[in-house]
């Protein structure tokens, strides 16, 4: 399966990141500020505003001014192209489960006997 985005480039790259993926597990809690969201982390909040502006430009954040705060909610949307993308290996990994499956119950040869525990 092909991805139809433009984004869908965008996205993999932001879900690449461990802190960005940490980013949006917060995010999915509710809207948050710029600086809340760098208090969460052990760097400077220019490392911080870049990781968001990486979710920004992969569109899975948006973001909204109130005063001189800046607050950011999830947009989980670009998530449903990875999700369609992935649709594709779920029959792959179904069958190899299930023959995991039927080796396990067959009492197949590298099944350990107990006799020489």
């Amino acid at each position: 399966m092909t991805l139809r985005t433009p984004y869908a480039d965008h996205v993999f790259r932001a879900l690449a990141d461990p802190t960005r993926r940490a980013i949006l597990a917060r995010l999915r809690w509710g809207e948050i500020t710029a600086g809340a969201i760098a208090s969460r982390f052990d760097m400077s909040r220019p490392a911080v505003s870049r990781h968001i502006r990486v979710l920004r430009r992969a569109r899975l954040v948006r973001e909204r001014r109130e005063g001189r705060h800046r607050l950011y909610t999830l947009h989980p949307e670009p998530l449903r192209t990875i999700d369609q993308w992935l649709s594709g290996y779920r029959p792959f990994w179904r069958a190899r489960l299930a023959e995991l499956k039927r080796h396990v119950e067959s009492g197949g040869p590298h099944q350990p006997s107990g006799e020489n525990l």
